[in-house]
């Protein structure tokens, strides 16, 4: 075991760690216990706590990325845009797609200990989520959930959860609707290295190679530093137990 997590778990290629949510999402039992409670606490407040993702396994996260790196899904640059993929070096792709989406066996999703979140009930009919920087800002559909959660952090009343992506460090972008519970997470976190990563790229349950790995292993000591940590103090220290 590595942690409270085996390597495979924390890259994402087993779920047995995991419990059931509705919805048909998955988290660690401790973090589902903590999720009801603040979902709880958010009903009372007048608001309809709902996950939008949860648990992402390694094979699904390699299917993002690798469409990705192909042109084969969208890549966005902080305005919205598309950004050209093709006329790009490996180098500015690799950058392009790390902005928003994870390496595959690092994403946060894989340990059951992230979540992304939206209110339901200001969810206009027929409106399709978006998760995006407009639905989170001030005055947008979603301000008031995060607003609130804002204050619970700072008051130590979120049981566990904060955000690891809440402000711009010219790596991974902003990501209000990201929580965290941070007692596990921070164990998981502490983990990730290039020795597990490249064991876990390597396995035989990976059936297709993933793309642009030579130009992440080129330059390891800024991507890990850039995209994959985060700082210590995006959440209190007293809650990492």
């Amino acid at each position: 075991m590595v942690g409270d997590l085996n390597p495979k778990q924390l890259t994402g290629l087993d779920d047995t760690h995991l419990v059931p949510l509705s919805g048909g999402h998955r988290l660690q039992s401790d973090v589902a216990q903590a999720y009801a409670a603040l979902a709880a606490d958010a009903q009372e407040a007048g608001f309809d706590l709902a996950v939008a993702s949860a648990y992402r396994s390694f094979s699904r996260q390699l299917v993002i990325w690798n469409g990705k790196a192909r042109g084969e899904r969208a890549v966005h640059d902080d305005q919205g845009r598309s950004v050209p993929m093709s006329e790009l070096s490996p180098a500015l792709q690799l950058r392009a797609i790390l902005r928003y989406s994870a390496i595959p066996g690092t994403s946060r999703h894989h340990w059951g200990t992230d979540l992304d979140v939206y209110d339901a009930a200001a969810v206009p009919p027929d409106y399709e989520l978006q998760l995006s920087v407009a639905e989170v800002a001030p005055g947008g559909m979603f301000d008031a959930l995060h607003s609130w959660l804002d204050a619970r952090m700072a008051e130590g009343r979120s049981h566990g959860f904060y955000r690891p992506y809440d402000e711009d460090r010219a790596g991974v972008a902003p990501e209000r609707w990201h929580l965290s519970y941070a007692p596990l997470s921070v164990k998981c976190a502490a983990q990730i290295n290039e020795e597990l990563l490249a064991a876990c790229w390597d396995c035989a349950e990976v059936a297709e190679a993933m793309l642009l790995r030579e130009e992440i292993e080129r330059n390891w000591s800024e991507i890990m530093a850039r995209f994959v940590a985060v700082p210590q103090d995006w959440c209190p220290r007293q809650s990492w137990s």
